[in-house]
């Protein structure tokens, strides 16, 4: 019983190494790091949202006002809702599930299933919802689930019935493949039990907004391929089951350490890192399956890449990551322990007159509370200087369109009298993604409100020479042994944050104390955390630029010198 594997829903999305490691007998007594604060918080956060829709979701269907109910006629001896705590043993939301389908439940919140050894699956689901033959699962998640546009599958938040599910001219599917798999793990376990809706494959989601059931057909081609979300879950789960059998039973491991994006954040990572160091793994340079085509063709060191030639090396594989010249003097750099080396000639970065860097902070999905801004440049007869448009109301607020609104309107502003001048103009951001989905953002979203600009305008300035991503400009110029984040790269310019914990994710702890997110009074000092931590960014952007310009060209070594 001790090897005896069991996977949840998360387990097909995750790591084929982290499931050797969860599953390997060898790991059990091996310390990992401590729970991330920032993960934590996130967790707290899910978790206070599925109680909002609960307290939602209960008050509409049990309200003869509200809408009818799902399934076929009920009885007075038939039960309503079923709440499981999650914080009891699991023997007993298992004992607590099974008593709620005895009684015919027509929603049971928080249910976990038997676990299934036959089929090697365990797990739960937000909410069960009962139809006329059976159940289907339902996600109550902490994302956004849906775009502007058409197409989606969706009910009225607490029209609770599948059946009643039309496509949505207003809203189109996000992409978010792991609640598809989530949905697909639980229709498994409860055909397992004979407990699943007969005659069609479906599951919801509610996300963030909370203002729709969309309603994914698992059985529908649309996965890569025209595979199902059902097929490419069953092909994902025997692959997971085979990695952790071997692990569990002493086999032939059948994953081995391969850095990819999935580690910054895993709990086994400093045990990774450790191996693919003492055995300098070609994957701490080169990530992804092209690491794993490189282990396949004799490849499989970091030294043994760079002892290639950049000039006359084909790739030994169909390569997918950038060009094989620069895997190569990547992995020079590496083992010359140079953070960026240059790969043109020439370093250049687009200049102006009057310039202005930009940065913007958010919070998850619920908005962006503040646009920091430095100007310099030509004197135009605006201060320079730092200066920041916020809202400290907790997101989402509708006091974010004014913000934003008298940030668009500064900037405006700034652009038309450089303009006026005769001058010329440029903004700088750090990864424009980022920046360009809020812009956008802020316009559909606030489209109504006052000082809101039109989404042409938006769009003329971003597709514009004016808008200068320095990301971009690093990506084309440099080769990143250690990564291309502005809080890597700056440094190299000389640059240093003022906060020792400066980051994104400890800036969403401060945030939450700033506004006061979990019934506190506002800390003020919180506050001006935040805007010393924006300001170091556009600080940073500043400097990098100018590194750039005046003195990269000297300090950087050049790729074919190496």
């Amino acid at each position: 019983m001790g090897n005896e594997v069991l996977l949840d829903a998360g387990a097909v999305s995750r790591c084929r190494r982290r499931v050797h490691l969860e599953h390997d007998p060898a790991m059990r007594d091996v310390p990992l790091p401590p729970p991330d604060p920032t993960a934590q918080q996130r967790i707290a956060d899910a978790t206070a949202h599925r109680e909002a829709i609960l307290r939602r979701l209960v008050e509409a269907t049990t309200d003869a006002t509200g809408p009818a109910a799902v399934g076929p006629d009920t009885t007075s001896g038939d039960a309503a809702w079923v709440r499981i705590p999650r914080d009891l043993p699991a023997a007993d939301r298992v004992r607590l599930t099974e008593e709620a389908f005895a009684e015919g439940a027509r929603f049971i919140w928080g249910p976990l299933l038997h676990a299934d050894p036959v089929g090697h699956r365990r797990g739960g689901v937000d909410l069960l919802v009962r139809t006329a033959t059976g159940y289907v699962p339902v996600l109550v998640v902490r994302h956004r689930i849906t775009d502007r546009g058409q197409g989606a599958s969706t009910t009225g938040l607490t029209d609770l019935d599948p059946a009643h599910r039309t496509p949505d001219e207003t809203r189109k599917v996000r992409s978010q493949p792991r609640d598809q798999l989530r949905l697909a793990h639980l229709r498994r376990m409860l055909q397992t039990y004979g407990r699943a809706e007969t005659g069609r494959a479906v599951g919801g989601v509610i996300g963030l907004d909370a203002d729709v059931v969309v309603w994914h057909d698992l059985t529908a081609g649309t996965w890569p391929g025209g595979r199902s979300a059902l097929a490419e879950y069953d092909a994902r789960f025997a692959d997971r089951l085979a990695v952790a059998t071997a692990a569990a039973t002493g086999g032939e491991p059948l994953a081995l350490p391969s850095r990819v994006l999935e580690c910054r954040r895993c709990p086994f990572w400093p045990t990774c890192e450790a191996q693919l160091t003492e055995t300098r793994d070609v994957s701490l340079v080169v990530r992804g399956e092209d690491a794993v085509e490189l282990r396949r063709a004799g490849v499989s060191t970091v030294d043994k890449l760079a002892a290639l030639d950049p000039a006359a090396e084909a790739p030994p594989m169909n390569w997918t990551g950038g060009t094989f010249a620069d895997a190569i003097m990547l992995a020079r750099a590496w083992l010359a322990d140079l953070t960026v080396v240059r790969r043109t000639p020439q370093v250049e970065v687009p200049r102006g007159d009057v310039e202005v860097d930009v940065d913007m902070e958010s919070f998850g999905d619920a908005g962006a509370y503040l646009w920091g801004t430095l100007l310099s440049g030509a004197d135009i007869g605006v201060e320079q200087g730092y200066r920041a448009f916020a809202t400290w109301e907790p997101l989402p607020t509708t006091d974010e369109a004014r913000s934003f609104a008298e940030f668009w309107a500064w900037f405006t502003d700034v652009r038309e009298r450089t303009l006026a001048a005769g001058l010329t103009f440029r903004a700088y951001c750090y990864n424009a993604l980022a920046e360009n989905r809020w812009l956008f953002g802020s316009v559909e979203r606030f489209g109504d409100h006052p000082g809101i600009p039109a989404k042409k305008d938006v769009q003329s300035f971003v597709d514009s020479e004016e808008w200068v991503d320095l990301f971009r400009s690093v990506t084309d110029q440099f080769l990143c042994s250690r990564g291309k984040g502005l809080k890597v790269i700056a440094p190299v310019a000389g640059f240093r944050w003022r906060d020792a914990e400066a980051g994104g994710e400890a800036s969403m702890r401060w945030y939450r104390d700033a506004v006061g997110m979990d019934g506190e009074t506002p800390d003020d000092t919180q506050r001006e955390r935040l805007l010393q931590y924006n300001e170091d960014d556009v600080l940073a952007t500043k400097a990098l630029r100018e590194w750039m310009s005046d003195r990269a060209q000297v300090e950087v070594p050049f790729t074919l010198d190496l």
